[in-house]
């Protein structure tokens, strides 16, 4: 008899836990916070922005994108990052959502 496994953790859930781990880099949330200043940016703007190396901020923006935190596109030889403004909100409301059940705070 074959048993089809039901899956412990909702699409949401996958999602939300990738968006978090994404963010909870300190450089990659260093990257969303420039990001959110000025709008888009290069990738070489962004490396200015930090003590790494272009190909370190090419694999922390790889994991945003990855994460449908960032968009990315291809301007000639430089690629232009910007937030992706709906998976911003989409967090914002799972977070919202998800914490008054997960851990209830008293107002004081």
């Amino acid at each position: 008899m074959i048993q089809t496994k039901i899956p412990l953790v909702s699409s949401d859930k996958l999602r939300l836990a990738k968006m978090l781990k994404a963010l909870g880099n300190p450089i990659r949330f260093q990257i969303v916070e420039t990001l959110a200043e000025r709008q888009m940016c290069i990738t070489s703007e962004i490396v200015e922005t930090t003590p790494l190396a272009q190909s370190t901020v090419s694999q922390h923006l790889k994991v945003l994108k990855e994460a449908g935190l960032i968009h990315g596109e291809i301007e000639g030889p430089a690629t232009c990052y910007c937030l992706n403004p709906e998976s911003f909100r989409w967090l914002k409301d799972q977070i919202g959502n998800w914490l008054p059940s997960c851990c209830p705070v008293e107002d004081e």
